[in-house]
């Protein structure tokens, strides 16, 4: 395992040594781009603050994981009453991926438009979904996506199939589908990026199983660092370079240009050049780092001449829904279906509200908190034994007030004010008289249910901060997710998105990457070597065919 974890990784590099690019972050879009990027043989520099997380037995110990935090970061971040707090976030080759559930959907075409909220409007993108789809697309076919088109109500127009059909329910949930069926709801297999061996029929059906919220020792989980980096370090001409973390991106004399990525290493600064720089360190730490980046030509943080370096936070309104029920639910990989009828409204509300799927099973630790005093007499374990678990989510709203500063210390200080509320609390409620159908219907008795919403610490969603657009005065970045106000300053995370939408991100950073990659290799001459090579190393869906 080691050494091939290994691979790519030159530790005697030297920081005189220039790169055509330097790619900073692992997650969802560094890893993607980098896989794009690399059969062009451009000489390519990853760099990543973390390291390779470890394979290792606590990857599937609940304790380890969650009571012990042993893979989040131990970092202090601040709120917009500088109150500390631990954010939900790793830092990892693979980044937020190494522990994600993998749900992978695409935003839907109206998502792209201005679209009316409770709590106000969703500006439009400056572009379109038709611009995006062949590279959704193609980033279902990497990411290994196990799914079934044309099931989801709300299901956005695809050029190809699903690389693979869907997970199948498991009875507990496959019986809970079909209640919901009964009602007229329209339950569809959620789409997820795992990588599953081919198996005979007549084998026994593999099970997933900590993988919500879980490191996969297995690397089954199809996370950006097996996906993307794996594959981009099979390339000669890609190293990375771990435990490097970028401090600030230097410019030149003319402020166009940046020329160089200042790392902190092993206690020692030193300086990384390159001739593109390819920004992707999650919304928050990707502002961090422009505000960081403030010189003489860029007082205010590099590409701030609009001011909207860190402005219009977005992390969802998203809320853990635990339904208590009187039956069973021996279920242990429950997140295979999902439930958009609520997406665009409902009859008694024309306002969107939100998507519902079923998450991975909650820990204890977090049973114990939902429950606070209720169900007395009834154990965490009692409660995990008969519960079904949900995950919703609801569209939060660009607020330029909710944005991302520095501290005086140079820590991170994220100021968040809710707003949409109105939309989760319906939503949750849409979900409470359906599952009350549902018991009726069956002639139990009706579940308790356990809720809460995520705080300012539940940073998995993170979106916003670096918005593209087209007018400079009001977006940080132009189309092609450029910086307007430099000439080699890119920026492939989430935090380019002008909106949120309310499904999770990881999809549609992966699809503007391979978007980026391709405007890239356009621009620096390289497309035709790309193709020459056959694009990238050999996928796992063609490993299968």
């Amino acid at each position: 395992m080691q050494l091939r974890a290994m691979r790519g990784i030159r530790s005697c590099m030297s920081p005189t040594e220039s790169f055509d690019i330097i790619i900073i972050g692992t997650g969802a879009g560094g890893g993607t781009i980098a896989r794009r990027l690399a059969p062009s043989g451009l000489r390519i520099l990853i760099l990543e603050r973390g390291g390779f997380l470890p394979r290792e037995r606590e990857n599937w110990d609940t304790k380890a994981v969650h009571a012990d935090k042993r893979y989040l970061t131990k970092e202090t971040w601040y709120d917009r009453d500088d109150q500390a707090f631990s954010p939900y976030t790793h830092y990892w080759v693979g980044g937020n991926t190494k522990v994600y559930g993998a749900a992978l959907l695409r935003l839907r075409p109206s998502d792209f438009g201005e679209v009316r909220h409770y709590g106000g409007v969703s500006p439009a993108w400056p572009i379109g979904y038709d611009e995006l789809e062949r590279y959704y697309s193609e980033a279902e076919w990497m990411y290994c996506v196990h799914g079934e088109r044309h099931r989801d109500p709300h299901d956005p127009p695809a050029s190809r199939d699903y690389p693979f059909g869907p997970i199948e329910h498991e009875p507990r949930i496959a019986e809970l589908a079909c209640d919901l069926r009964d009602l007229g709801l329209r339950p569809f297999p959620m789409p997820i990026g795992v990588r599953l061996p081919n198996r005979p029929r007549e084998q026994a059906p593999l099970r997933l199983s900590h993988f919500d919220g879980y490191p996969d020792v297995t690397e089954s989980k199809a996370d950006s660092h097996v996906i993307g980096v794996e594959a981009a370090l099979a390339h000669p001409n890609v190293s990375i370079l771990t435990g490097a973390l970028a401090q600030r991106l230097v410019v030149d004399s003319s402020g166009r240009r940046v020329v160089g990525v200042e790392v902190l290493r092993d206690g020692r600064i030193q300086t990384y050049h390159g001739g593109t720089i390819v920004v992707a360190c999650g919304a928050v730490n990707s502002a961090a780092l422009f505000l960081r980046s403030a010189c003489d030509g860029h007082p205010n943080g590099l590409a701030n001449s609009s001011g909207m370096v860190g402005r219009n936070y977005m992390c969802h309104n998203n809320s853990l829904f635990v339904a208590v029920t009187g039956e069973p639910n021996p279920s242990r990989f429950q997140k295979t279906f999902g439930l958009t009828d609520f997406y665009r409204g409902v009859p008694d509300s024309s306002l969107p509200l939100g998507t519902i799927q079923l998450m991975g099973k909650p820990d204890p630790d977090t049973i114990r908190w939902l429950q606070g005093d209720r169900l007395p007499g009834l154990s965490a374990e009692d409660i995990l034994a008969h519960s079904i678990d949900f995950f919703l989510t609801a569209e939060d709203l660009p607020d330029a007030e909710n944005r991302v500063t520095l501290r005086a210390d140079g820590s991170i200080r994220l100021c968040y004010r809710e707003n949409n509320l109105e939309a989760l609390r319906r939503l949750e409620h849409r979900l409470m008289i359906t599952l009350d159908s549902v018991d009726r219907v069956r002639g139990r008795r009706a579940a308790t249910y356990l809720t809460a919403k995520l705080g300012v610490s539940g940073v998995s969603h993170q979106c916003g901060t670096l918005r593209f657009g087209i007018d400079p005065r009001t977006s940080v970045l132009d189309t092609d997710c450029k910086a307007h106000d430099l000439d080699n300053l890119y920026v492939v995370d989430s935090s380019c998105f002008p909106s949120s939408g309310a499904v999770n991100p990881s999809l549609t950073i992966m699809a503007n990457a391979l978007r980026v990659g391709d405007h890239l290799l356009g621009r620096l001459g390289a497309g035709a070597a790309v193709k020459a090579t056959g694009g990238v190393a050999r996928s796992f869906v063609e490993a299968r065919a």
